[in-house]
C-alpha cells in the first residue's frame, strides 16, 4: 500500500506552497526507499512551481537536489544498502535503450527522461520532488554520497554540483588552462570550487566586484567586474573556457571576444530571450560556442567522488519548510550566498 508523508505542495501558479501530504509507492524490486535530510532549492524550482516556462501541472512539489539516507530497499536492489547516504537529481528514470542512454547521457534520452518532479512516469504516475520527507527511486537512478561531504552541502551538488562539473570536464579545465565563470551565484560560485580544484586558473566575471572577497576565497585567482568595459579590452583573447551561468540576456559578441584560439564559450544559465551572434566572431580564433545540462548518472557520481575527495560542497543557508515561499522571493532578489537549503526534519517541528 502506498505510504503517506508531508510535503511542500503548491497549488497553481500564484498560489503559495503548504504543508500538506503526498503518497509514494511501496518500493518495487529495484527501488530504494530514501528519508530524505535536505532538498535545495533550484532557481528552476521557482520557475515551474510559477509555471514560468509553461507546461507545469498541479499540484506540485518541486525539489530535483535531493540528500538523505536509505530507508529500505526492493528485493532485488544491489547498489545500496539499509543507512547508505545518498542522492537523487533532476531525473528518476530513463529509456535505457537508447544510445544516449547506452553511452552514460541518460540527460540526452531520445524517449525523455523522467524529471524527479512535474513530470510523469513512463507508466504515467505523476513525480513528485524532494520537498517532501521521502522519495522511492529506481536503484539505477540513486547516487552515493561519500563521506567527505556533510548531506546539507552534497543536496546542491545533484544539480548545481553537476551543471558545472560536465562543462568543465567535457572542455578539459585542468592545469595550464584558462577558466573565466561568469556569474557568482548559485551555480557559479559551485564552478568556482570545481575549476580550482582541477588545477584550472579561475577567473570571475560578475557584474560588480561585491562578492570578489567570496569568489577569492572559494578558488578564484582573479576577478573583474563587467560593468566595467576596460574589463573586455584587458581580457580579450584571453580564456580556454568561459562557462556562463547566468539567465541574463547578454552581449555575446564581447564574451566571445575574450576567448583565445580555439576557445570555447559553454552556456549553463538559459535567458528568456534568443541571442544572436555574427558567424566571423566564431570564425576569428576559431572560437566556439556551446550549451551543456546537467550530467548523466555516471558523470553525477564522478563529480559526488571529485567533490568528497575535495571537501566541496556549496555554499547553503538552512531554512525550515516554513521559510521556504521567503526563500523563493529572496532566491528572486538575488538574496542568497549561495544557495537555500531546505531541513526536512522541520516537518515535524
Amino acid at each position: 500500500m502506498p505510504t503517506t508523508v508531508s510535503a511542500l505542495v503548491t497549488e497553481g501558479a500564484s498560489k503559495p506552497l503548504e504543508r500538506s501530504t503526498i503518497e509514494r509507492r511501496d518500493p518495487k524490486p529495484h527501488d530504494v526507499l530514501i528519508d530524505i535530510a535536505y532538498a535545495g532549492i533550484c532557481h528552476s524550482d521557482i520557475h515551474q512551481a510559477r509555471d514560468e516556462w509553461g507546461g507545469a501541472e498541479f499540484p506540485m512539489v518541486p525539489g530535483h537536489e535531493i540528500a538523505g539516507t536509505v530507508a529500505a530497499v526492493g528485493d532485488q536492489v544491489s547498489k545500496f544498502s539499509v543507512g547508505d547516504r545518498v542522492g537523487v537529481g533532476c531525473f528518476v528514470d530513463s529509456c535505457r535503450e537508447c544510445d544516449n542512454c547506452r553511452a552514460g547521457e541518460e540527460q540526452f534520452c531520445t524517449k525523455g527522461e523522467v524529471q524527479t518532479y512535474n513530470a510523469r512516469e513512463y507508466s504515467g504516475e505523476q513525480t513528485f520532488g524532494g520537498y517532501s520527507q521521502s522519495v522511492v527511486v529506481d536503484e539505477n537512478y540513486v547516487l552515493n554520497i561519500p563521506e567527505g561531504v556533510e548531506l546539507d552541502v552534497a543536496a546542491p551538488l545533484l544539480c548545481a554540483g553537476i551543471t558545472l562539473y560536465t562543462p568543465l570536464t567535457h572542455w578539459g579545465a585542468g592545469p595550464g588552462k584558462k577558466v573565466a565563470i561568469i556569474g557568482m551565484g548559485g551555480l557559479g560560485h559551485v564552478g568556482v570550487k570545481i575549476a580550482h580544484a582541477l588545477g584550472a586558473e579561475v577567473t570571475v566575471l560578475s557584474q560588480s566586484l561585491s562578492k570578489q572577497e567570496d569568489g577569492k576565497r572559494l578558488g578564484a585567482d582573479h576577478y573583474y567586474a563587467t560593468s566595467d568595459e576596460q574589463t573586455f579590452t584587458d581580457l580579450d583573447s584571453t580564456f580556454d573556457l568561459i562557462v556562463n551561468t547566468v539567465s541574463a540576456d547578454l552581449d555575446l559578441e564581447k564574451y566571445v571576444a575574450l576567448l583565445a584560439l580555439d576557445g570555447s564559450m559553454v552556456n549553463v544559465g538559459i535567458p528568456s530571450n534568443p541571442g544572436s551572434i555574427h558567424a566571423f566572431s566564431l570564425a576569428n580564433g576559431r572560437r566556439s560556442l556551446a550549451g551543456s545540462k546537467i550530467g548523466g548518472i555516471r558523470d553525477t557520481q564522478k563529480m559526488l567522488d571529485f567533490c568528497a575527495e575535495h571537501h566541496i560542497g556549496a555554499e547553503i543557508e538552512k531554512i525550515t519548510v516554513d521559510d521556504v515561499n521567503k526563500a523563493y522571493d529572496r532566491v528572486v532578489d538575488s538574496d542568497v550566498r549561495y544557495r537555500f537549503v531546505i531541513d526536512i526534519a522541520s516537518f515535524d517541528r
